[in-house]
């Protein structure tokens, strides 16, 4: 099975609750959006790192920022149709979304050109409302934005 771990970053604005989603980088999902976004997370082995230990560990490698050191709430997990489970925290934060530099993976582009270029895990952060992450977020992982609604 294939673990992966990721932080909700949520804030205030105007009493109003908004939470931090990313946008994966690449040439498949460059004009994809709805069902498209995510959390900040990643794989991680359970067997040998801890699950909030990885889910930090990615939100700094994803966006180039440090990730809060207290406050988490753990918020459970989903699986996706893939069979890979995630496994999320709730953390209280903010973030300047213009400011995000994230980590590359390389991949053969365009396929079967034998040039490998190097593509940004994430390209755009974006805070939205609970209503518009329903709409961008992965379907598997809305059940975090209704857990963390139910906590604060």
């Amino acid at each position: 099975m294939v673990y992966s771990a990721g932080l909700c970053l949520w804030r205030r604005v105007g009493g109003e609750l908004e939470v931090l989603i990313v946008h994966p980088g690449g040439p498949y999902w460059a004009k994809k959006d709805a069902g498209a976004w995510s959390f900040p997370k990643g794989e991680y082995d359970p067997a040998t790192e801890d699950g909030l230990a990885a889910a930090r560990r990615e939100f700094s490698e994803e966006l180039g920022s440090t990730a809060p050191t207290t406050g988490f709430v753990a918020l459970g997990e989903t699986k996706l149709r893939s069979g890979k489970v995630i496994h999320a925290w709730a953390v209280e934060g903010d973030l300047d979304t213009a400011s995000i530099s994230s980590n590359h993976f390389g991949l053969e582009w365009p396929p079967k050109s034998g040039i490998e270029q190097q593509f940004p895990e994430v390209d755009q952060a974006q805070w939205c409302s609970i209503d518009v992450g329903s709409c961008k977020l992965n379907r598997a992982q809305v059940v975090f934005l209704e857990r963390l609604v139910d906590l604060v």
